[in-house]
């Protein structure tokens, strides 16, 4: 393992937009919610103290029992004050954790949502409510915590299922936001606020275009706009301008230097991820991380590199696309490695080694996955939260860098209302987009009071790269009608697991995903099925995927997390949703559930995860579905010599598939990977855009980005969509110098 270092590098601050200051609840709303979130993460008294109705009261051995527990392993002379300050911690009385209920609820919860939260707790404030709901007609948020806890429980397999609804939407609000905003729980884990491998690194000095104040709509003519900053559209970007041609491209959200990073978890947030990382699907059962920022998914994402397998790029040549199994394609795949130095010189953390050692021993198929990390190592998992070190080569350090030295020019904060078309003998031409921008205002440091602006962007060539969940709602928005633009949604579902060991393993030291178990990858023999891989380990991301029980249990088993290992059962599904726009506001809805069909190998794929931690020695293994049982082994068997045939693992494992397999109400699903939703074909009768990545019915309108993926990829998607956009835009090009379409150098 590398070698512990001592860092004294301290982040610049990333302040977050001030919160919103709408009404979202009244202030009897606002009691019963403070409530269910103390019941939810309780501060913990003992019954012979002074305590009161709000706390959750146990008795004096167990206070003493957890405070010696925690105590154990937090470094330092006061670590029981420490214990006892994480215990006694409850949300209400955290001001920071109020605000970031209101911003989620200001700013990205869409209007069903909140309206749906606002009626139930005014029914929780009713007498009549309250009875239906809790069985009493005293509000619940006068009640002592244990009737709560327990009333609050119940929720979760009650009979009505917006309750149910309601159970999982707000365990999964109070449980992030606490482990985001909590002040004792960093401590007691020992998480250092910045990686202690690696050392800060300026990265590439960027200039964005600014708007002065006026009333008219501000006119920008280039060649080339591109509208989002992601792996496509920086691919695209780098190419088309080092061809001669004028590039804009344009980003919704802002850039963040180096120095900022990684950012505190409510910093980035906020300022890296689509909705503030709470994008959910509509049944609640699916969180989407997606990145929102300068760089998009590439600067918030891992650094695995895979390339596209074999049987997926024959299943897509087979749908009419044969340029997947050319040569062009694996010379666009080895582009992109070499861009980026991607490189397998790896030095795994404790969770890699693990899939490693475990699958050896279990005679499970597991490789190393490449880093796009310059040809050189890269032991940080932080990088969720931004890379400080540079030494991951996503857009911002490699392709974007590129395209600003050939002269591209860039804009942030440009949200594209639409693409505008002129109407010819020959059909619909693209001529440029339209929307809106806005200045960084003070709270991103800079001075002088914010600036909107509409402007138009003039342009012989569109190319839309705002990911999948956006790119078919800009295509909506401008008026094309395609049935399937924003159909064939595929999100790699995964359900997480976790191993709790003996030992500390600082689980969010060294890369995030190094490693892989292929041995599951096409368990129906036509190219579905699931692969076994790590994950990041930052807290915030990482502790609140698990289920909530006890107020109690839950802290306790939070506590252990330097002792965690955690994996993911990366689906590539058979079955799609779709996005679509809200009806209400427009912004980007989420129809998916993971079908039975896919969720029985999400399930094998569990089972075989839980023997890798087995055969590994792991004490504990904790899986994201409440119906399942955590496994605890029991205290004589870690050195058993029957290995994974020892009676209490295939005692659960009998039990865990008497369940329904990983049932959507019981379970949450993440997904990191969006694809499909403007997906390539050989017709506008089965697909959005041609093999060239144009927009059936239009001239000069592509998409460059992992929407255009046929079908899952099966593989992190990152190389995929990067080698896509590096043919397309090369073809572009081409296509732009037979046409002439390339204004005057200025």
């Amino acid at each position: 393992m590398a070698e512990q270092a001592v860092s004294t590098y301290t982040p610049l601050d990333a302040p977050v937009p001030p919160v919103p200051t709408a009404e979202i609840f009244s202030k009897p709303q606002w009691q019963t919610l403070l409530a269910l979130a103390d019941t939810v993460i309780p501060s913990i008294k003992a019954r012979e103290g002074p305590h009161s109705s709000n706390d959750k009261v146990v008795s004096s051995s167990e206070v003493n029992k957890a405070v010696a527990a925690l105590a154990a392993s937090i470094p330092g002379p006061d670590a029981n004050q420490v214990a006892v300050r994480y215990l006694e911690e409850r949300p209400s009385a955290n001001p920071d954790f109020r605000n970031a209920i209101q911003r989620l609820f200001a700013e990205w919860v869409h209007d069903e949502g909140k309206n749906g939260m606002s009626m139930v707790l005014s029914a929780l404030n009713s007498k009549p409510g309250s009875l239906i709901l809790t069985g009493s007609t005293t509000p619940i948020a006068e009640q002592p915590l244990e009737v709560r806890e327990r009333v609050f429980r119940g929720w979760e397999t009650s009979r009505l299922k917006p309750i149910r609804a309601v159970y999982r939407a707000l365990t999964a609000i109070f449980k992030k936001t606490w482990v985001t905003m909590s002040p004792t729980i960093c401590p007691v884990i020992g998480f250092p606020r910045v990686p202690v491998h690696g050392k800060a690194m300026d990265g590439h000095e960027y200039e964005f275009l600014q708007m002065p104040p006026g009333d008219e709509p501000e006119t920008i003519e280039t060649d080339v706009v591109i509208v989002g900053s992601g792996c496509g559209g920086g691919v695209a970007a780098k190419n088309l301008a080092e061809a001669g041609h004028n590039v804009l491209v344009v980003e919704k959200s802002y850039h963040h230097s180096t120095r900022h990073f990684p950012m505190r978890f409510n910093e980035g947030f906020t300022n890296l991820f689509e909705s503030g990382g709470a994008t959910m699907s509509d049944d609640g059962a699916m969180a989407v991380l997606s990145g929102s920022t300068w760089g998009g998914g590439g600067t918030v994402n891992w650094s695995a590199s895979l390339q596209t397998q074999g049987y997926v790029r024959q299943e897509w040549a087979n749908a009419g696309l044969p340029f997947f199994t050319s040569l062009e394609f694996q010379t666009a795949l080895d582009r992109v490695f070499d861009r980026m130095g991607v490189n397998s010189n790896i030095e795994h953390n404790h969770s890699n080694r693990v899939i490693l050692e475990g699958a050896r021993k279990l005679g499970y198929a597991a490789k190393p996955v490449p880093q796009n990390t310059g040809n050189g190592e890269h032991y940080c998992g932080y990088c969720t939260m931004g890379c400080h070190s540079t030494g991951k080569k996503g857009p911002t350090e490699s392709y974007l860098a590129d395209a600003a030295k050939a002269g591209a020019k860039f804009m942030e904060g440009f949200n594209a209302d639409k693409v505008l078309f002129d109407q010819t003998d020959g059909g619909r031409v693209a001529s440029g987009v339209e929307g809106t921008w806005t200045s960084r205002d003070t709270h991103f440091g800079t001075s002088g009071d914010v600036v909107t602006r509409k402007v138009i962007i003039k342009a012989k060539t569109v190319i839309v790269s705002c990911g999948t969940l956006h790119s078919p709602l800009l295509l909506l928005r401008s008026g094309l009608k395609n049935s399937h633009i924003g159909k064939h949604l595929h999100l790699h579902p995964v359900s997480l697991a976790a191993a709790v060991f003996d030992e500390e393993v600082r689980p969010w030291e060294g890369s995030a995903l190094t490693t892989v178990v292929n041995e599951f990858e096409n368990m129906d023999g036509q190219g579905h099925g699931v692969k076994i891989e790590n994950l990041s380990m930052l807290p915030a991301v990482f502790i609140p995927t698990f289920p909530w029980r006890d107020g109690l249990d839950y802290k306790m088993w939070a506590a252990k997390f330097p002792r965690m290992s955690g994996f993911i059962t990366l689906t590539k599904e058979r079955d799609a949703g779709r996005v679509y726009p809200d009806p209400v506001d427009g912004r980007c809805r989420i129809d998916y559930t993971v079908s039975s069909y896919d969720r029985k190998h999400m399930l094998e794929a569990l089972i075989a995860t839980a023997k890798i931690a087995y055969i590994s020695g792991a004490r504990e293994f904790h899986s994201s579905c409440r119906a399942l049982p955590p496994f605890i082994r029991s205290s004589d068997s870690k050195e058993a010599s029957e290995g994974t045939n020892s009676a209490d693992l295939q005692e659960w494992i009998a039990e865990v598939r008497r369940h329904p397999p990983l049932d959507p109400e019981r379970t949450l699903f993440a997904s990191a990977h969006q694809m499909g939703t403007c997906r390539m074909g050989k017709s506008p009768r089965t697909s959005v855009v041609d093999a060239d990545c144009r927009v059936w019915g239009t001239k000069g309108l592509y998409v460059l980005d992992a929407s255009v993926f046929p079908s899952a990829s099966g593989v992190n998607p990152m190389v995929t969509n990067m080698a896509i956009a590096d043919w397309a835009s090369r073809n572009i090009t081409k296509s732009m110098a037979r046409n002439g379409n390339v204004l005057a150098r200025l």
